[in-house]
């Protein structure tokens, strides 16, 4: 008889993990929250603009070829490859720079700047390379029942990467490099994992690698939402039902198994088996009231930090502004040591900027632009209060006019922000966190809360906070070693897989 899936939450672990389900074979229901799907992957309509609220490219491109083609479906994402992958704004220096993928290229920009930049950077993307392929199978795609199993796997990682884990990224940066903004440009991929290089374990040197040589990286043509318009498009063939404006605030368990769970109306839902794509941490704590994902052992833990967005609709083409660029000042140890843990908002705050009418002129009127901006923050446990929200993103336009020569704020047509209390309250995000728990040596891997529940036989997670982390191409590498797992405790004949497969 055909299993019943009830998965909970429709962000990219969740869509991935029902295509992959019901290509074999499961029946598949979903609950959600919001208003659509997507979790973080998510879309604002607003005036005539269009803006993705949350990843704007991403790495690792191969693992969507690799689920869609599990699924049996070609793939319906049209991936544009980003070259420079983006630019970086420094305080004081009107010209960016261009972050190419040839080193020989790339080491144009910082002539006399740092000296044989492109024979540095070649030995510490080959350390990184090697890193990355050490640990990509052996560590990375696959489950642990058990702490020993992970002690095996890291036995058989070579020892020669042994000194990175005694060292922070900026450390081993600082070791490679001499000049301040090789070192800050490189150490950008630490707030990729929601975190800073000063508490990034230098292992993650290998996302260099996967940003400059390995895969690049590449954004959606139509927009980041198509990566979740698409998945559900498939799955609404496959007769998957998505329930949205629902969420769950209760469950009912039998015998070590989950027997249902309850919605804010009262309403049970019911399963073979359930999948949650909430915060695999806060899920256990504030429904399933576990003791050790208590809020204040919750609070103890290292997460990620909160997004303050801006989503900005202008008139007028802004010549000098790219499709990914950064804004930095000249201050940048001091405040990534201190900004983070903070009750007061940035006066002269470092952010991110996203114009994706750049690639994809349907999302501006003519003649505009759409921006998406983001600002790391200290999320709600060290700012509880966002009353100055609307002061923090005025700065920050501010700030960019002033270095772009473009008045934002003249030409401004439509402004939505969405501070850490927006995100904790839309996507179940603990305190405001963006990527969820963050990924220090005692939160990775088998350390990181497991992808099947300790207690409840029929209950799994997929997405950020659970194995083996965040990021899109992560969290779509999580969504098959939960099906792993699925198959393995509730395995079906081959006849119902093969007639569950549907070409779509």
């Amino acid at each position: 008889m055909q299993k019943k899936a009830l998965i909970i939450g429709t962000g990219l672990g969740g869509l991935a993990t029902a295509l992959r389900l019901t290509s074999r074979g499961y029946e598949v229901e979903m609950l959600e929250k919001h208003h659509q799907a997507g979790g973080r992957l998510n879309q604002i309509k607003k005036d005539g603009f269009t803006f993705d609220t949350g990843p704007s490219f991403f790495s690792m491109s191969y693992e969507f070829d690799e689920l869609f083609e599990d699924c049996g479906v070609a793939n319906p994402l049209q991936m544009n490859e980003l070259n420079p992958v983006y630019t970086v704004y420094f305080a004081n220096r009107e010209k960016p720079f261009f972050i190419y993928k040839e080193l020989s290229k790339l080491a144009k920009e910082f002539e006399g700047i740092e000296d044989n930049f492109e024979e540095k950077a070649r030995a510490y993307l080959k350390q990184a390379g090697e890193l990355f392929h050490d640990t990509e199978n052996v560590i990375v795609k696959r489950n642990y029942d058990t702490l020993l199993q992970y002690a095996v796997s890291l036995l058989k990682v070579p020892l020669k990467h042994s000194p990175l884990l005694l060292r922070n990224m900026w450390q081993e940066l600082s070791r490679r490099f001499d000049s301040q903004e090789v070192k800050v440009i490189f150490s950008l991929v630490a707030f990729f994992l929601g975190d800073t290089p000063f508490k990034t374990p230098a292992v993650y040197s290998l996302l260099n690698y996967t940003e400059l040589e390995h895969d690049g990286y590449y954004n959606i043509q139509g927009g980041m939402y198509k990566i979740a318009e698409e998945i559900v498009s498939i799955l609404i063939k496959r007769g998957v039902k998505i329930h949205y404006d629902t969420e769950i605030v209760n469950v009912l368990s039998n015998n070590g198994s989950v027997d249902g769970f309850v919605d804010q109306n009262g309403k049970v839902w019911k399963g073979d088996f359930y999948v949650c794509n909430s915060d695999a941490a806060s899920f256990r704590g504030k429904i399933l009231q576990r003791k050790k994902y208590s809020e204040a052992k919750l609070d103890k833990m290292h997460w990620t930090l909160a997004p303050f967005t801006i989503y900005l609709g202008v008139n007028g083409k802004i010549d000098n502004l790219h499709h990914h660029n950064y804004f930095l000042g000249d201050n940048f140890e001091q405040y990534a040591d201190k900004i983070f843990k903070t009750s007061v908002s940035p006066q002269k705050p470092y952010y991110y900027v996203n114009v994706s009418s750049k690639s994809n002129p349907n999302c501006a009127p003519q003649g505009c632009e759409n921006l998406f901006i983001l600002c790391p923050v200290p999320d709600l446990r060290f700012k509880p209060d966002w009353s100055d929200r609307e002061e923090l993103a005025d700065n920050i336009l501010k700030d960019m006019s002033n270095r772009l020569g473009f008045d934002l704020i003249k030409n401004r047509i439509t402004q939505t922000i969405f501070d850490p209390i927006d995100w904790q309250d839309k996507f179940n995000l603990y305190r405001g966190s963006g990527l969820g728990l963050a990924h220090g040596l005692n939160q990775v891997a088998a350390l990181r809360p497991k992808n099947k529940d300790e207690e409840f036989d029929n209950l799994y997670y997929v997405g950020a906070s659970t194995t083996p982390g965040t990021g899109l191409p992560i969290v779509v590498i999580g969504s098959k070693l939960v099906t792993q797992r699925i198959e393995n405790d509730f395995a079906i004949s081959n006849a119902t897989v093969q007639s569950g497969l549907q070409q779509v």
